[in-house]
């Protein structure tokens, strides 16, 4: 009986979100509906006393101020300069300027946090200079959107502070943790550029006027905001100094001071932030509230207890237990954002995980992971609709273009399975 109700949860869930209601709102109706049939306690006692316990983290307070620092830089003139930074050296690179694409992402994902704000970012730059200089649309393109990918495993990252939150672990183990494994994307997309100029030389337009060593260091003089920045965050996160609260306080000040430095800084623009800031905490935190409750009330049917036994008299290794989870995520990809996703599964799939003997922070990365091939996964991949915004291109068209992206992050998780010392090496000294 248990297992028809939750299955018949499960399937309400996936009819109402089909219509259109907000996220949160369906997982609140949803756990409501959940806790009439199952709870004899007052259903509205225990929807406030959950909503107000995960929206009142201390922790979480470092969302709203990393959004606005990524708001703050969007309005900048940060992007622009990156690209000057950076388009000296890859002249002589098979490739050429379609690394900017992967190293621009690699550079604001360390600033935003946020996939769409890179992908929206750097393809407002990158896009119509590639263009202009004669790149493959399709190269060009779908090289951004599995870049942009990037802004949530580089920290500091807003999706590892909901599964931090969601699953009680170390946010800032969590964010050195994604480092590594971030760079080993960067350098996969990078390498696949350069296989694939190497087949195609007659389709990368001829490199620009070589530059001396000291005019490629000149140039690099408009990455030293960017650098300052990072340093400043990350820095003090794992000195030691701040807390990822603190932190994000410390980017917010520091956009600030960029964009006063840079003359960009206007009332109009703080207020455009704020408010573009707010909109979207709010967003995120509605889904953070409906899902708490959601896992509640599927606590009380027993939905956890359940998943668990069902995976358990599998007796699946950790392998294919981490093989059956990509499959799982990557489905619901295909539904939900990647907020949603987190706080929609942790809770129910943290006793499966733990059994299995995998590390949390470890667990906490491949869920960004896979969070991130969902980003370019139709037809909710977020980033393909930023890119359908910049291009006027279908969806079908951007979707085909990544697959190649698609194809290096399984690879991807697959490498960070075999060699889980790329996730654990820096958190294990901290």
């Amino acid at each position: 009986m248990e297992v028809l109700l939750a299955l018949g949860l499960v399937v309400l869930l996936f009819i109402i979100l089909g219509s259109g209601v907000w996220i949160g709102m369906s997982l609140l109706g949803v756990g409501l509906i959940a806790m009439q049939f199952v709870s004899p306690r007052p259903v509205g006692d225990s929807m406030m006393l959950t909503i107000w316990g995960s929206t009142s983290s201390w922790t979480l307070t470092a969302l709203p101020l990393f959004l606005w620092m990524g708001e703050i830089l969007f309005r900048t003139k940060l992007s622009e300069d990156m690209f000057k930074g950076l388009a000296p050296w890859f002249n002589r690179l098979p490739g050429r300027l379609l690394h900017v694409n992967v190293i621009g992402s690699t550079i604001f994902a360390a600033v935003s946090g946020s996939s769409a704000a890179t992908c929206a970012t750097i393809g407002k730059i990158s896009l119509p200079e590639l263009k202009r200089r004669g790149y493959p649309e399709s190269m060009a393109v779908g090289t951004l959107a599995g870049a942009a990918t990037l802004g949530l495993l580089i920290p500091p990252s807003i999706i590892m502070i909901v599964y931090g939150v969601a699953a009680d672990v170390s946010i800032a183990k969590l964010f050195i943790g994604g480092v590594l494994p971030g760079l080993l994307l960067a350098t996969l997309f990078m390498g696949y550029i350069i296989v694939w100029a190497l087949f195609n030389k007659d389709k990368v337009p001829a490199a620009d006027a070589s530059m001396t060593l000291m005019q490629k260091i000149h140039a690099a003089r408009h990455l030293i905001p960017v650098v300052a920045l990072i340093g400043a965050v990350l820095g003090s996160i794992y000195s030691g100094v701040a807390t990822a609260t603190e932190a994000a306080a410390i980017g917010v000040l520091g956009s600030f001071a960029l964009a006063a430095v840079e003359g960009s800084l206007s009332w109009k623009r703080v207020a455009e932030g704020l408010a573009a800031a707010c909109r979207v905490y709010c967003m995120i935190g509605l889904i953070l509230a409906g899902a708490a409750f959601l896992t509640l009330a599927m606590g009380f049917v027993g939905l956890p207890r359940h998943l668990a036994e069902f995976v358990g008299a599998l007796h699946l290794s950790p392998l294919m237990l981490v093989l059956a989870l990509t499959v799982f995520f990557l489905v619901l990809g295909c539904f939900l954002d990647g907020i949603s996703m987190v706080v929609l599964t942790i809770g129910v799939l943290m006793p499966t995980v733990q059994a299995a003997g995998l590390d949390l922070i470890w667990f906490g990365i491949f869920v960004v992971l896979v969070v991130e091939i969902a980003q370019i996964t139709p037809p909710v991949g977020l980033n393909l609709f930023v890119l359908q915004g910049l291009t006027r291109h279908e969806i079908t068209y951007i979707a085909r273009t990544v697959i190649p992206m698609f194809a290096l992050m399984l690879a991807a998780i697959l490498l960070i399975y075999f060699f889980p010392d790329v996730v654990l090496w820096l958190p294990r000294r901290m």
